[in-house]
C-alpha cells in the first residue's frame, strides 16, 4: 500500500516515524513518501521535503514567507497526485496539511489526521473543514474526543505517542550521559529553548542568566539536532554552559529541574517527573494578535490538560530575569512546592494513559483502510 505522510516539525517528524515503524509490521508491502525529517527518512521514506524548509513560526514570519509557503504547497498537490497513494495521513501541522487535506479529498484520496491541529484553542471553524475533508482523526489529549464530539464528528483517541517515544529508549545511555557529557556532580537544570531560530534568539538570552544566579547548580542545554551548534553557541558567550545535542531525553532524565519553551517540550519535561518553568516570548505584533485569536485559559500542555495550573507560565513581559528566578527558585529550594508539582506530573501521566499509541493508531488505520486483522 502507498502512504504520503506530511509532518512540518520535530516532534511530527518522531511520531510519524514510529507511526510508520508499526504500520510496516501490519503492511510487509508498505511504500512510505513524505514531507518531514531524518527519523521518517530512516524508516524508509523516501523524504520529498525536510521540516526545516517548512518551520515558520507567527504570523509574521508566515507573512514574510508566504510566496515560500504557496509554492511549496504547489509542490506539494503536484507530487502528491503524481504519487496517487491509497491514503493522505497528515500529522499536526494545521495551516499547510487542512489545505493539502481539501485538495486530496476533492481528488478522490482517503485522508487521515494524526494529532489534531489545536482547533479547540482558536480558529474553531476549522472543525467543519476537517468534518468535511478528514476521514478519519485520530487524537492524543484526552479532551479532545469531548470536544469533537459537541461539533458530532467522532475521533478515535488513541493516546500520547510521547510516552512510546519514552518506554522504548535506552536507558543505559541515560547511565553513562553525565560522563560522556562532561558534566560534573552538581544537580542539571535543563534549559530547553526551542527548535527554531527565532524562540532560540528570544529565550536562551533570558534563560542563561540563571546559572550564576543558581552556582550550586550546573546548567545544561538541550540543543535541537536539526540546527547548527553556532546557533547556541553565538548566544552563550563565554558562560560556562554545557550543550548537548540530540539527547533531550537523557539530559530529562538527569535533570532535577527545566527552563522550557512553550511548545511540545512542556509536556516531554513533565512525562519525565522533570518540575518545570514554562516560559514563552514571541514577536511583539504576533503577540497582540495572538491575545486576540486565541481561546484559552493556559498555553502549556501541561496546565491544559489538568486544567489548572501545575506548572508557572511565564509569558512575553513576565519572562524576565526576576521571575524567572523566582520560579526556578521555588522548583529547587521549596520542598512541600516541589512535591506537590511531582505529585501532579505524577497525576498527569495517569491521565494520558500507558505506552501504545504508536501501535493502537497504526491498528486503526490499517483495519480501516480494508486490510482486517
Amino acid at each position: 500500500m502507498k502512504y504520503y505522510l506530511i509532518a512540518g516539525e520535530a516532534s511530527g517528524d518522531l511520531h510519524a516515524s514510529n507511526l510508520m515503524k508499526e504500520l510496516k509490521k501490519r503492511d510487509a508491502d508498505a511504500n512510505f513518501r513524505c514531507w518531514g525529517g531524518d527519523l521518517m527518512e530512516a524508516q524508509g521514506a523516501k523524504l520529498v521535503k525536510h521540516y526545516h524548509e517548512l518551520a515558520f513560526m507567527g504570523f509574521v514570519e508566515v507573512l514574510m514567507n508566504i510566496m515560500t509557503i504557496i509554492r511549496n504547497m504547489k509542490f506539494c498537490r503536484r507530487d502528491i497526485l503524481d504519487y496517487k497513494p491509497d491514503v493522505l495521513i497528515l500529522v499536526d501541522y494545521p495551516g499547510f496539511n487542512l489545505r493539502i487535506a481539501r485538495f486530496a479529498a476533492e481528488h478522490g484520496i482517503r485522508v487521515f489526521y494524526y494529532i489534531s491541529p489545536q482547533v479547540w484553542a482558536w480558529k474553531k471553524s476549522r472543525v467543519f473543514k476537517i468534518k468535511k475533508y478528514v476521514e478519519r482523526m485520530y487524537v492524543i489529549l484526552p479532551f479532545e474526543e469531548d470536544f469533537y464530539n459537541k461539533y458530532d464528528y467522532e475521533v478515535d483517541f488513541v493516546g500520547h505517542p510521547l510516552l512510546d517515544a519514552i518506554s522504548t529508549e535506552d536507558n543505559e545511555k541515560t547511565r553513562s550521559f553525565r560522563a560522556n557529557a562532561g558534566l560534573d556532580e552538581r544537580p542539571i537544570v535543563a534549559v530547553i529553548p526551542g527548535s527554531r531560530k527565532q524562540e532560540i534568539r528570544k529565550m536562551l538570552p533570558v534563560m542563561l542568566q540563571m546559572p550564576e544566579q543558581f552556582p550550586d547548580h550546573q546548567f545544561v542545554i538541550a540543543a535541537a539536532p536539526s540546527l547548527p551548534e553556532q546557533v547556541y553557541a553565538d548566544a552563550i558567550g563565554n558562560k560556562n554552559v554545557k550543550i548537548v545535542s540530540g539527547r533531550m531525553h537523557d539530559l530529562l532524565r538527569s535533570s532535577v529541574a527545566a527552563m522550557v519553551t512553550s511548545g511540545t517540550a512542556t509536556l516531554e519535561t513533565a512525562l519525565f517527573g522533570v518540575p518545570e518553568v514554562v516560559c514563552y516570548k514571541g514577536g511583539y505584533l504576533s503577540y497582540l494578535i495572538a491575545r486576540r485569536l486565541v481561546d484559552i485559559k493556559y498555553i502549556s500542555l501541561v496546565n491544559l490538560i489538568m486544567d489548572r495550573e501545575v506548572v508557572k507560565e511565564l509569558i512575553q513581559v513576565d519572562f524576565n530575569q526576576k521571575k524567572l528566578k523566582v520560579e526556578l527558585s521555588r522548583i529547587l529550594s521549596d520542598d512541600a512546592f516541589r512535591s506537590k508539582m511531582l505529585a501532579d506530573l505524577e497525576e498527569l501521566r495517569e491521565k494520558l494513559g500507558g505506552a501504545g499509541a504508536s501501535e493502537t493508531v497504526a491498528h486503526l488505520m490499517y483495519q480501516r483502510l480494508g486490510n482486517r486483522e
